[in-house]
């Protein structure tokens, strides 16, 4: 893996390439072109179908209306009506203090990663049950299924430690009538993230996952303050949550960060490496990527890519990588994804 670097044209689709290829930052802070969150909202039109959002709309400095951010109650209202308006999504709640993760950027995540199986496919986004993904730690939220379904009919497995997000996502899933579209499975060893996940006769063409990105719940806290004086809502009058978007200590930190949870990951991916053409990960901060990489080489992946991705002013980034060489590549697309005759 290599650093970023600067002279690649914005907005092109991840391609195959040398290990540890890059993608450039796009030059404006814009969502994938394929993303339903583009513009503003219509709030008029959210309230139509979702009611209850009416309550916490308000007027920014600006005077255009938006909603509180600094309220996860409002997030979450938020949330529940961009799944229905723009993904069908008739029924979405989480317990209280469980993530509540902002919708357009987990979309363009989705997103990229349909670009990246395109590349392997004449350009052309596989779309269906033939394609499925595995989520790891798909929290009680389920978002990355939801989208993945809603947009490419994507079959999803969705993993989790946490017995009561698993719930959570059930219920989810089930209330919209999606049990046979997306599949749910605990992880039952809490110190590992693949090993005995997986039944040997499976296959994901694709594996995605929201890290934990703090080493301790004190840093995920000044990260969460940091943020709201970046958003000048660092208010002394005004009582704030704690972490911003909410969140279970398991969703936000775990011992050693994010360096040492992606690493774990990694390793642990050689095992089930002829099981899944993709392997990817959100990484919250590029001064990471050096000790990814090291990650990457030791594991003896064949070829990796970050892709970069922007939401207003938040730069983001993941990380794919697979052990299969380009012929495995060409024969796993043909064998799954065309269309026999």
């Amino acid at each position: 893996m290599t650093a970023p670097n600067t002279h690649k044209p914005a907005r092109k689709k991840p391609k195959p390439a040398s290990p540890a290829k890059t993608a450039a930052p796009r030059e404006k802070a814009s969502l994938h072109p394929r993303n339903r969150h583009q513009g503003r909202y219509d709030f008029p039109q959210l309230i139509k179908s979702t009611p209850e959002l009416g309550q916490f709309v308000i007027l920014n400095p600006y005077g255009k209306e938006s909603i509180d951010f600094a309220d996860p109650a409002a997030v979450r209202v938020f949330n529940r009506a961009l799944l229905k308006a723009f993904y069908g999504i008739a029924h979405w709640d989480i317990p209280a203090d469980f993530l509540c993760p902002p919708v357009p950027g987990r979309a363009d995540y989705v997103h990229f990663l349909a670009d990246l199986l395109a590349s392997h496919n004449q350009g052309e986004i596989p779309r269906g049950a033939a394609v499925r993904v595995l989520d790891v730690g798909v929290g009680a939220n389920c978002i990355y299924p939801l989208i993945g379904y809603s947009d490419y009919r994507w079959q999803f497995l969705g993993s989790d430690i946490d017995s009561t997000a698993l719930a959570a996502a059930k219920a989810i899933v089930q209330a919209n009538g999606l049990s046979k579209a997306i599949n749910l499975r605990q992880q039952g060893n809490p110190k590992q993230i693949l090993n005995g996940l997986l039944e040997g006769g499976e296959r994901f063409d694709l594996t995605m996952c929201n890290p934990p990105f703090h080493a301790s719940l004190d840093e995920a806290t000044r990260g969460s303050q940091r943020k709201w004086r970046a958003l000048g809502k660092a208010d002394p009058k005004r009582k704030l949550p704690v972490l911003n978007f909410g969140g279970q200590a398991r969703e936000l930190w775990c011992e050693g960060g994010e360096i040492r949870f992606v690493s774990q990951l990694i390793s642990e991916s050689t095992a089930v490496g002829q099981q899944v053409l993709w392997f990817s990960t959100l990484v919250s901060k590029a001064s990471n990527l050096p000790a990814i990489e090291s990650a990457l080489k030791k594991a003896g992946a064949l070829e990796s890519q970050v892709v970069e991705m922007s939401q207003g002013q938040k730069q983001s980034r993941f990380v794919a990588w697979t052990f299969k060489d380009k012929a495995q590549q060409q024969a796993w697309s043909q064998e799954r994804w065309v269309r026999k005759s």
